[in-house]
């Protein structure tokens, strides 16, 4: 066999019809679009001689992990990488400022409970297992005006790792809320500081991983959703600062910006707003919105989610 099998005539006559280049019917765009993932995996069996059991053995693998497919965007980077691109594409057209963007992750459930300005998150299931945390703060548009009436949506995993709804030992909603700012643009929230995780045990994306010598580890975090009419939608998620992991996560999302302090409070007046006697984390964080260039970009992106 040649040493470029793939760049034969015959097979590059199939992937014009695979893709359906002989055909006047179908979408353009879509076609050249298959043409090279199909010819890309051509060359990819050609280059590396693999064989019928190995290419079944992964499309096996693959229709059995599929429940992880969100997974296996974030840790192998893809999630990321599609980050990085609208990043290179904002400094390209001059846009800069603003609460970066990192990865949503596959843990969103819409629907949460909405309130106005502040929310308790938890359940009161892990008292005493977490730390009390306070975070607040403002949302602002690039030029630093507040934003009243915005929608932050907020979900994290309690002190084992887990998340409500995926996790059914915890009660619905539970670290899941929405808060619509105030009039001067301000939220906050009263929760627990969350734990760090690691991918299912014995999933596939756990499998993928080690198959390549690699962790399957994220430091603690909370995810975020900032949206307003006429805003560009934000996902980002902060890091919680001193994670053994916070610069060493399988997904990819930890940036310096969102890695705000951690401050350990006994007593204060915030705590006595929200109903904490004694010590707590206090979070402060602030997120600034673009203005949309057009309205497609005031809504999150299309992928699959949750509804409950």
């Amino acid at each position: 066999m040649t040493q470029n099998f793939a760049g034969a005539p015959e097979v590059q006559t199939l992937l014009d019809r695979l893709s359906g280049q002989d055909q006047a019917a179908g979408d353009a765009r879509l076609k050249a679009i298959v043409r090279r993932i199909v010819g890309d995996l051509f060359v990819t069996i050609d280059e590396f001689a693999i064989t019928d059991d190995e290419f079944w053995a992964a499309l096996n693998y693959a229709s059995a992990g599929a429940a992880e497919y969100g997974l296996w965007a974030a840790g192998l980077g893809v999630e990321h990488y599609l980050d990085l691109r609208a990043d290179a594409a904002d400094a390209d057209a001059g846009v800069t400022g603003g609460t970066p963007r990192t990865i949503e992750g596959p843990l969103y459930v819409a629907g949460a409970p909405e309130s106005e300005g502040f929310a308790r998150l938890d359940d009161g299931a892990d008292d005493g297992k977490g730390d009390i945390l306070i975070m607040h703060g403002q949302v602002r548009d690039r030029d630093g005006t507040p934003v009243k009436g915005a929608k932050v949506e907020v979900w994290h995993a309690n002190t084992l790792g887990n998340y409500s709804w995926f996790d059914q030992s915890q009660s619905a909603f539970n670290l899941r809320r929405s808060i619509i700012t105030d009039s001067d643009g301000r939220y906050a929230f009263r929760s627990i500081v969350p734990v760090g995780y690691a991918c299912p045990p014995g999933g596939s994306t756990e499998g993928i991983l080690k198959g390549i010598g690699r962790h399957g580890n994220r430091p603690a975090h909370i995810h975020f959703f900032v949206s307003s009419e006429g805003h560009r939608h934000l996902t980002t998620q902060i890091n919680i600062d001193g994670d053994p992991y916070l610069h060493d996560d399988f997904a990819y999302a930890t940036r310096d910006e969102l890695i705000p302090p951690v401050n350990h409070v006994r007593n204060s007046n915030l705590g006595t707003k929200y109903g904490v006697e004694g010590p707590f984390a206090e979070i402060e964080f602030d997120f600034v919105l673009h203005p949309a260039a057009r309205e497609s970009e005031e809504d999150a992106s299309s992928r699959l989610r949750v509804a409950a």
